[in-house]
Parts: structure tokens; sequence; C-alpha cells
């Protein structure tokens, strides 16, 4: 496993290696809560059963985090890595408008992984899933040569008539997106920069809250969830690679455009101030950054009245108007020096990419 200032030290008899299959599953077990009654077989068997809650559709999605790809022990603790493995799915299931309901994990240890790194990791992911009541079901456990990988399937439960997807949007319908951008950006580019556990103290709190943006991203469930019960907004994405992905996202499956407007877009305090430091354009850098996850939405203005509802109930999340959709398939950006296209996201295939993210 690569070495890392949050790896523990330790021997061969403390790691994975040493431990075995059927005793690091037991590790799992041993750390799972007693399943609700609709769990019919959990963990232990080839497969978990589960019972659909009744009238509701089950809504299914899947992602992996590999070491040096999407996080590093270098800056990031392993508490953090479970809790955003399954953070990022739960993301997915708030842009459909889900209850998140259960997962499946699936381990690829390297056998130098020390088995107090394996516990971290799984009470990061628990506690998150307890949080949301989600209920950790099964899943597979295998050996690496290479790094860790970790990968969450999960499954959440929604009504027919409430299910959210990208391709609702209609021209004139306003767009929406909860919380802020470009924190998890700067986050990012600050651990990189300065990867010390010390940061709480030698930062200031904008920056601080930018690095817990990208290492404990919170997935808007509720807001999800509620948008689907009252039908607010006709097509929502969350932002896992970036605001501009997510508008490119949304209108092409909508078969829309879009003008921003770029003095709207809610760039995070610490973000602003961390890009101007480095020469970079923050409007442009917290567009295109990614690991944001908050909540892009179409809104009718028929809808306002549904859609104030919700963002009273929000708990303090804030809502941001940042522009709307077009009948030109254009995608603009109006800033005060004019307007231009708008940037491209994060691509995980394009070899100038950090390769962290």
């Amino acid at each position: 496993m690569k070495p890392g200032r949050w790896i523990t030290p330790g021997n061969a008899v403390d790691t994975v290696g040493a431990l075995g299959e059927a005793a690091i599953i037991q590790r799992v077990r041993d750390r799972v809560p007693q399943a609700p009654d609709w769990v019919l077989v959990g963990i232990g068997d080839d497969a978990a059963v589960i019972e659909p809650q009744r009238g509701t559709l089950d809504v299914l999605t899947t992602d992996t985090l590999v070491a040096g790809i999407h996080f590093d022990f270098a800056f990031v603790p392993p508490g953090d890595v479970g809790h955003k493995t399954l953070a990022v799915n739960l993301s997915d299931l708030a842009a459909m408008g889900a209850e998140p309901r259960a997962a499946l994990l699936s381990l690829v240890l390297p056998r130098s992984m020390a088995t107090a790194d394996l516990d971290a990791v799984l009470d990061g992911m628990l506690a998150l899933a307890a949080h949301h009541g989600v209920a950790l079901v099964g899943g597979n456990v295998t050996r690496s040569d290479g790094p860790l990988v970790l990968g969450v399937t999960a499954v959440g439960s929604v009504r027919r008539r409430r299910v959210l997807t990208r391709a609702g949007g209609r021209p004139g319908d306003e767009l929406w997106v909860t919380g802020v951008v470009g924190a998890a950006a700067a986050g990012l580019a600050c651990l990189q920069h300065d990867p010390s556990p010390s940061w709480t103290t030698v930062w200031d709190s904008d920056l601080a809250d930018c690095v817990l943006h990208y290492r404990r991203p919170e997935p808007r469930v509720r807001i999800g969830m509620l948008l689907g019960r009252n039908k607010a907004a006709r097509a929502t994405v969350d932002l896992s690679d970036g605001l501009a992905d997510g508008l490119r996202q949304l209108t092409s499956a909508s078969g829309v455009g879009a003008v921003v407007d770029g003095s709207a877009v809610p760039i995070a305090p610490g973000a602003v101030r961390w890009f101007e430091a480095h020469g970079l354009d923050p409007l442009e850098a917290a567009l295109a950054g990614g690991d944001d996850y908050e909540l892009l939405m179409a809104v009718p203005s028929r809808h306002r009245r549904r859609f104030a509802a919700i963002r009273q109930q929000a708990r303090g999340v804030p809502f941001t108007r940042i522009g709307e959709c077009t009948t030109a398939p254009d995608l603009v950006l109006r800033t005060a020096s004019g307007t231009r296209a708008l940037p491209a996201g994060y691509e995980h295939f394009r070899s100038d990419e950090s390769p962290v993210t």
C-alpha cells in the first residue's frame, strides 16, 4: 500500500494479509449494527435479500474509489476515505429523489494494509450509513497486488411519480444549485500544497471549510427526497465532476441550452481567495472543479412556491439561482466582461488532470 502520513505503522502481523479473508469478513460483521426487519438475509451468505418498500421502485447506483486516483493517504485519513466512499453513492440517490436503504461494499485490499486502517475506513463509512439509515447488507473481499480499491453499490427507493432524472428540463426553467461550489477543488489544492495534519491550526476557517468539503462531502439526501416528494424540480443532477459538467449533463439529457450568470455562482469564500492567490480565475476554477456533490436543479417558474417550501426545510443549506434553461442549445456564461462558452468540467480520462480528484 502506498505510504502516507495517515497510514498506521506496523509490522506484518498487523496487516490484512496476515488476517485472512474470513477474519476480515468477521471484522466487518462485528462493526455492522443489527439489520432492520426488511433485510431478510445479510452479511455472510452468497447474496443479500431485502424486502422492497411497498409501492416504490428500487434505485441502484455504484461508485468506486481508487487510492492514488480518488484519494491520497498523504493527506486524507482512512476514516474520511470510508465516509466519502459511501457519500458519493448517496449523492447519486439524492439526485434521483430516492431514500437510501442498503449498500454493498467491495473491498480490494493490499496485503500490506494495516488492520487499524481497514477498521478506520469501515468506521467512517458506517457512521455515515447510520446517519442516513443505510444498512450494509453484504459485499466482497479480495486481495490486491496494487492500490486499495473501495467500491459501493447503493440501493434506494422512490415512488414511481417521484423519480427525478436529468432529462426533464425545459426552456425557461430556472437553474438552481445547493451549497457552494469550488470548495472541494480548492481544498484538494490546499492539501496537495501543504499535507501537514496541522492544517487546522495554521489555516484560516474558510480554507479549513474547503478541506472539509473535499475530505468529507455531505450528500444532499434530505433535499433530494424533498424535491421528489413535492415535484418542485423537473430535472436534477449531482455535481460529482463540477458545476460545468453538471450543466452539460442536465442540458444534454433535457435537450436544452443554458445561460449562466457568472456573478451569481456561489463560490466558497476560501476557494475564491485560494484561486486568486495562485493566479487562477475563481469562476473558471470553481466551474471546472469536481467533488462538490451539490445538487443542480431545473425549476419551472410556476413551481416557485413549492420550491420555496423546500428551501425553508433545507436546515440551513443555501440555494442559489444561477441561470436558466434556453431553447438555443449553447451553454453561455455571462460575466461583467461579456459572454463566453462555459468551461469544461472534470473528465476522468484527460491526461492533463490532477491524479487525485
